[in-house]
């Protein structure tokens, strides 16, 4: 796995560095929708000697990179998403969890109406909770 890290990192034009790696290995293997500082504080349990700046540079240089999608999605939270592929997210208000919704489970229709505004992008959040 180390080997398949280190060659993603390279095509990214990232310098592989342990540090890094161990980021890597955490917020590019999760489901999850972590903050910098859940990172941090789960990447620290295996690897003790991260420090919370190194978390934050590391996690910026993987967006500016494509590895990662950095997102304001929960009231200020920003949170960090490996899937690279369209899709929108649920938020659980109870949980405060954020669920990947596939592209397709939604249909947005109009953009093309919105004449003042070039779309480059767009997703759907929705808020509910678990039943």
């Amino acid at each position: 796995m180390a080997a398949d890290l280190i060659e993603r990192l390279k095509q990214h034009g990232i310098r592989p560095s342990a540090q890094r790696l161990a980021v890597a290995n955490y917020v590019l293997h999760t489901t999850d929708h972590p903050s910098a500082e859940q990172v941090c504080s789960e990447v620290k349990k295996s690897f003790p000697m991260l420090s919370r700046a190194t978390t934050y540079n590391t996690l910026n240089l993987f967006v500016r990179k494509g590895l990662l999608r950095q997102f304001d999605l929960a009231e200020g939270r920003v949170v960090f998403d490996a899937n690279l592929e369209p899709h929108h997210h649920l938020i659980d208000e109870h949980s405060k969890r954020i669920y990947d919704i596939p592209w397709e489970a939604l249909e947005v229709r109009n953009i093309a109406d919105l004449q003042d505004f070039e779309i480059d992008e767009y997703q759907v959040v929705l808020r509910g909770k678990k039943r």
